[in-house]
């Protein structure tokens, strides 16, 4: 394992929250943890997408894989990115449509 700080984690903290299910999923971490399983259903999304996803977000640090009997339990790796999280979805951007797509691109 290698630890990362200031912009490389925010880099990683980026790309993950780049996808809307990702982002979905470190949401509902947030909230409380969770299991694969119930992941994908309360998320509406297959288990293998649900699984690839996880594979993502722990393999940028985002979230561990908590061994709890037979099943695997997920958490946000650091309570911390809870708190970013919801203070992320609190701010409201002022957006020129010519200059950044629905999706958050750049067009310009």
């Amino acid at each position: 394992m290698e630890a990362l700080t200031h912009a490389p984690v925010l880099a990683r903290f980026g790309h993950a929250i780049s996808d809307p299910t990702r982002a979905r999923v470190l949401l509902a971490l947030a909230e409380a943890p969770g299991y694969p399983s119930d992941l994908a259903e309360s998320l509406e999304v297959s288990r293998q997408s649900m699984s690839n996803h996880l594979t993502c977000l722990r393999g940028c640090g985002l979230v561990v894989a908590v061994p709890d009997g037979r099943r695997t339990r997920y958490e946000l790796a650091d309570a911390r990115l809870g708190h970013a999280l919801r203070d992320l979805i609190g701010v409201v951007l002022a957006v020129d449509p010519a200059s950044c797509a629905p999706d958050g691109t750049c067009v310009a």
